[in-house]
């Protein structure tokens, strides 16, 4: 059995260690190399079984692949190295947002070594129809859907929003659910967050970090389009104006 090819996640955390070496290579005797070939060898993206195998993520391929990354760098100046077409999008996307990426690859550090995304188990709809997540990757995805879809939290803030009187209807298109469907839909909401996880972190949710959305524009809000699969409500308003020529 060979090794998988690497995930977005996987090259956003080896990207994350070239961006802050200033867009040079690792080389295997650093210890920075070493922690991230035991960190990738932890994480829940591949099954058991390849994790188990010998060369997977080892010191020297996650070398190699720094080498692929620093050296795909438009602005290096030598002969780069073969890469994936992957490889390139990551690099493309960490010049482009820096600051997002490196917090993405911060938050995925930080839920590892909390053990929370080994607790997190996949979700049916974590990356789109062509397989593929957005900046955020697969695991971040995973595991902000699986907050979103926490039942308790979900009816803290049903509770909350009655309390302030505020109408139960998507925070977006306005939907009602008990309008729509009677007393099957009364009470029905889903809830979003309205910021990622890798801006706001590992504390704990509070109820002003959700938003009440419609089944449809929740999954629209986490949809991958043009490499983004997390919106704010308001930025889905702003999509939806758009579309209808507003």
């Amino acid at each position: 059995m060979r090794s998988p090819s690497w995930t977005w996640d996987e090259l956003l955390l080896a990207c994350s260690l070239v961006a802050a070496n200033d867009w040079r290579e690792l080389r295997q005797t650093d210890g920075q190399v070493a922690e991230l070939s035991a960190l990738l060898r932890s994480l829940p993206l591949h099954s058991r079984e390849v994790r188990s195998l010998p060369k997977f993520r080892s010191i020297g391929s996650v070398s190699r692949k720094t080498t692929d990354l620093a050296t795909n760098h438009p602005a290096y100046p030598g002969k780069p190295t073969r890469c994936g077409k992957l490889d390139r999008a990551v690099i493309t996307a960490f010049l482009e947002r820096p600051a997002e990426l490196s917090a993405a690859a911060t938050a995925i550090r930080r839920g590892s070594a909390s053990t929370s995304l080994s607790q997190v188990p996949e979700q049916p709809d974590e990356a789109t129809e062509d397989g593929v997540t957005g900046l955020e990757g697969r695991l971040l995805a995973r595991w902000t859907l699986a907050r979103e879809r926490d039942p308790k939290l979900r009816r803290s803030k049903i509770i909350q929003a009655r309390r302030l009187g505020a109408p139960l209807r998507c925070e977006v298109c306005a939907f009602d659910f008990g309008r729509s469907y009677g007393q099957l839909g009364e009470g029905y909401i889903e809830v979003h967050h309205v910021v990622p996880l890798h801006i706001s972190g590992l504390r704990e949710t509070q109820l002003d970090d959700l938003a009440l959305l419609c089944a449809n524009c929740h999954r629209m809000c986490h949809r991958n389009h043009l490499g983004e699969s997390w919106r704010t409500p308001a930025s889905l308003r702003a999509e939806i104006e758009h579309a209808s020529g507003g």
